[in-house]
């Protein structure tokens, strides 16, 4: 396949997870595990398309040390599709962790939504706001099913 149809497949799969993590209220402890799978599997492809640049490369690592030579190697497209898989797996694993962490602090899932988009648009400006919240929010029983 195409780093093209890569970079489309990764962009489609987590939709699933987010999708899941929207709807976490029917049934929190399974549809949080399934966004954890399908960030897993995001992983898995990551691990991939590292291995397939390290072995395009010739074995040698980019210069990722000096933001000239991060700049060199994120103007490799494949390259630009590893980094982009990174974020996407990472944002959608720290979704579910903001969802499962609200469930357990008995916030609702309301309060939630505008965490996990950010989390999804701007990984770590949901975060943040999801910390905040969950710093001003009193823990209570998690809400019955």
């Amino acid at each position: 396949m195409t780093d093209e149809g890569l970079f489309g497949l990764a962009n489609a799969v987590p939709l699933l997870g987010w999708l899941a993590l929207c709807l976490a209220p029917l049934a929190r402890a399974r549809l949080v595990a399934a966004a954890r799978v399908v960030a897993v599997v995001l992983a898995v492809g990551y691990a991939a398309l590292v291995a397939a640049a390290l072995a395009k490369g010739g074995g040698t690592l980019p210069d990722l040390s000096t933001l000239p030579g991060l700049a060199r190697a994120f103007s490799d497209p494949h390259v630009m599709l590893v980094g982009w898989v990174h974020y996407l797996a990472f944002d959608l694993w720290t979704g579910a962790w903001e969802a499962e962490e609200a469930g357990r602090r008995g916030m609702p899932h309301w309060a939630l939504l505008p965490c996990l988009a950010l989390t999804f648009l701007a990984g770590p400006i949901g975060l943040v706001l999801f910390l905040a919240l969950r710093a001003g929010w009193k823990a209570g029983p998690a809400p019955r099913r």
